[in-house]
């Protein structure tokens, strides 16, 4: 099957990308994958199975020399090519996202101009992978330290940003000079496959890129215990990262974690409150919640609580809902409807002890309307556990301090953000928010190509993009040079 076959795979069967070579599964098995919205078939995907991936991870081993010592100039063309084919294919591109993961016509096209920025970032950064040279206390002696490629890096990637997640993944290992296997998730199986069409046409040499949809336990564990996968890099639930870390540790495999969040906006006194309001609504509402730096918790300030409340909750129900082809459409269908239950459970809770529901807490399918609670509190469930939907936690703070201890007040720690004219406050806030990321005047939902993004506590280990994942995908090596003779003292 050629590449031209993947391009337009909607209801038959997407091959498995291994070694150059479109195939199917080895053991001839398929999954469905299904339009959130409608619910019905858009592709059959081939499922990898335990041969097919320890045949991609072979492929990646054989290729890993060759790609390695590719000259800069040859990686940086084949990565600015990619990022050439990504723009020229945005209509194909686009509808995959949208029909697959229910992502709504703006985000689909966020996306795809990120991943363009993304793949010339990474091209740029294909000659800055260096060391530093060192004095050394040995006399006559040199020191220099320089970084290398691992080898073989397995990436695993979610379904709520599935094309931009995992070509970060793939960009900067191939920039550090790495070779690589792609698990796309399960939901959004056809965008990982164009990213590998995305590269065979920019000619990039078989084996350095695999794609392999299957069972995800079976591929983390062959990608977890293969001595030949030097690291495995994970976006995804904080449930799997665990498992994965404890695998990691078990076979002392570099990983890094990108995982959930449950992210504190905090709004003081002084803040702008329609300003305020903007950025709320889009941290929570963009892609319908389904972001692990979604503004889940909105901590407000007495002063402004209640005019805060009412003008959030207004423009909460003037979102559109509906078809994501749409482009005035603000929020689409959630990955699957399955995910509606949990929401609910976390509105019936929060309600029966005490919570206000403003509006929302009803769906029409996979179609959650936008959700706000207010008065929330700590013994509620949607307090601490992430709900991955439209639906937002008001929740009320005496001072500057008290926000602050409400929003510590996690076992999470990916993104937060605070809102306040007062700067001096806003840097000693940021400083002492327990969080990966701090954004001043702005909501929890940021990221670029360049910038260092990754969490703390349950939300993740290590950080991606930028010079961040070219340290995490290379391993650091001291050489020194002894000028004459060293002069031992035996």
């Amino acid at each position: 099957m050629s590449a031209n076959d993947i391009k337009t795979a909607v209801k038959e069967t997407s091959p498995l990308f291994i070694d150059g070579v479109w195939r199917p599964g080895s053991e001839q098995q398929a999954s469905e994958d299904l339009n959130p919205l409608t619910g019905e078939v858009y592709a059959f995907v081939a499922q990898a199975s335990a041969q097919d991936v320890k045949d991609a991870i072979e492929a990646a081993y054989r290729a890993r020399e060759g790609w390695r010592n590719k000259l800069a100039s040859e990686k940086e063309a084949i990565l600015i090519k990619a990022a050439d084919v990504v723009a020229a294919r945005t209509d194909e591109l686009r509808d995959v996202i949208i029909e697959e993961s229910g992502s709504v016509f703006g985000k689909a096209m966020f996306e795809i101009s990120y991943c363009v920025d993304l793949l010339r970032v990474a091209a740029g950064l294909v000659r800055q992978v260096t060391g530093e040279t060192l004095p050394m206390t040995m006399p006559g002696q040199l020191g220099m330290t320089v970084r290398q490629p691992l080898g073989v890096i397995a990436g695993i990637a979610p379904f709520n940003a599935p094309f931009l997640l995992a070509m970060k993944k793939v960009a900067f290992a191939l920039a550090a000079g790495n070779t690589f296997v792609l698990k796309p998730s399960e939901y959004t199986s056809v965008i990982g496959l164009k990213i590998a069409s995305i590269f065979e046409e920019a000619g990039l040499p078989a084996g350095v890129l695999n794609v392999i949809p299957g069972p995800s336990e079976m591929v983390g564990e062959i990608l977890m215990s293969d001595p030949r996968v030097k690291m495995v890099t994970f976006t995804g639930s904080t449930r799997v990262g665990r498992l994965l870390a404890a695998q990691a540790g078990k076979n002392l495999k570099r990983l890094t974690l990108e995982m959930g969040g449950k992210n504190p906006f905090i709004i003081l006194n002084d803040a702008d409150l329609d300003y305020a309001v903007d950025a709320a609504a889009f941290g929570i509402y963009f892609h319908q919640g389904q972001v692990c730096m979604a503004s889940s918790r909105i901590i407000v300030e007495a002063g402004l609580f209640d005019s805060f409340c009412t003008k959030f909750a207004a423009k909460a129900k003037s979102l559109k809902t509906g078809d994501p082809h749409d482009p005035s459409t603000i929020v689409g269908p959630l990955i699957r409807e399955s995910q509606c239950a949990v929401i609910n459970e976390h509105v019936r809770d929060a309600v029966a002890k005490g919570a206000k529901l403003l509006c929302g807490g009803k769906h029409e399918g996979a179609l959650y309307a936008p959700t706000v609670l207010a008065e929330v509190t700590s013994e509620m469930k949607v307090y601490g556990e992430e709900s991955f939907g439209p639906i937002t936690s008001v929740i009320r703070a005496a001072d500057s301090e008290d926000a602050l201890r409400i929003a510590n007040d996690t076992s999470y720690g990916l993104s937060s953000a605070v809102m306040t004219n007062d700067l001096q406050k806003a840097f000693d806030l940021a400083l002492r928010l327990e969080a990966g990321m701090v954004h001043i005047n702005n909501c929890t939902v940021a990221d670029e190509p360049h910038v260092p993004f990754g969490g703390v506590k349950s939300s993740g280990v290590g950080r991606e993009g930028g010079h961040a994942s070219m340290d995490e995908m290379t391993e650091l090596k001291w050489i020194t040079t002894q000028l004459g003779k060293r002069g031992f003292p035996f």
